[in-house]
């Protein structure tokens, strides 16, 4: 009786000590976990971007917000720099400075994954169910400020646990000021990027994050993504699964023109995530009360886990 227990006991601590070792496992990467991601954070850089009111190009906010940005980047990165370029857009022709602003971490690693967002503002609401505000700028929790938030907290988390690859973080301009019908007139931004692009960067992959602070998550593939990097969706919506962020759903619902299509131009596989199924969108409603930490929460997870994968 004695010796029978002993043998249990003994199956029960080696079990043990190999359950422990692998769930470390599946945590780690080279010896390193998967840093937390710290939701509330990410809200709060959300809320911040709100505060300087709309950032539509030409406008007061528009350049308070991305001084802030340049700053708060400088707290992380390894290096932050600017693109800048002029832009005529709307109906009244408006010219004005645009930025991109770039930053990068971890230079000594040639083998490097880009993330971006873009972080200006709709000039007007014309989707807004109020026809007199139609040629309001928007707010855009949602709508610019969540892709960013979820961008700036993985900056302030890599500044400190160092990831299995180079990254850079690229704040896309001008993306949101686009005529309906006219395709070029959108993401030019990343137009701008692509176009003057070091011909030696070739980044593994990219991800675009736009739209991922709607308080009712839903986040299907992306068409163009699907279409032009197939591999990469898979890859992804796999670690949602993995993670138990039951939001990425893996079927298609729509084709939307975004910042990653000029970089899949130029051959950088990029994709989009993004809940397009948001009925503030272009409206003078999309405001933070919209949107969670709880969502930004699940989309940098998802994100932050592949960087150290």
């Amino acid at each position: 009786m004695g010796r029978t227990n002993m043998k249990k006991q003994k199956s029960f601590y080696i079990l043990s000590i190999f359950m422990l070792w692998t769930v470390m496992s599946a945590l780690s990467c080279n010896g390193q976990s998967v840093p937390p991601f710290d939701a509330q954070s990410a809200y709060n850089y959300l809320v911040k971007q709100c505060d300087f009111g709309p950032r539509n190009p030409g406008s007061v906010g528009h350049e308070n917000c991305k001084e802030y940005l340049i700053k708060e980047l400088r707290k992380f990165a390894e290096r932050v720099s600017t693109q800048q370029f002029q832009h005529t857009f709307g109906p009244n022709r408006q010219t004005a400075t645009m930025t991109n602003i770039i930053a990068n971490f971890n230079l000594a690693n040639s083998d490097r994954i880009l993330l971006c967002a873009h972080w200006d503002t709709r000039p007007w609401a014309d989707h807004d169910d109020n026809p007199e505000k139609r040629n309001t700028p928007i707010l855009g929790a949602n709508d610019g400020a969540s892709g960013v938030a979820v961008l700036l907290e993985i900056a302030r988390v890599i500044q400190t646990n160092t990831p299995k690859y180079g990254i850079d973080i690229i704040f896309f301009d001008a993306e949101d000021c686009g005529n309906e019908g006219e395709m070029n007139s959108w993401a030019v931004g990343s137009q701008e990027f692509a176009k003057h692009k070091d011909p030696r960067y070739h980044p593994r992959y990219g991800i675009l994050v736009d739209l991922i602070g709607d308080s009712d998550l839903q986040i299907y593939q992306e068409q163009y993504s699907l279409n032009y990097a197939p591999d990469l969706v898979e890859k992804v919506w796999l670690k949602a699964e993995e993670l138990g962020v039951i939001e990425f759903i893996p079927s298609p619902k729509y084709m939307v023109n975004d910042d990653h299509l000029p970089l899949l131009d130029v051959g950088i596989p990029c994709i989009d995530i993004i809940d397009f199924d948001y009925p503030y969108w272009h409206t003078t409603h999309d405001t933070p009360d919209k949107c969670s930490p709880e969502s930004l929460g699940k989309v940098g997870r998802v994100v932050l886990s592949l960087l150290f994968e």
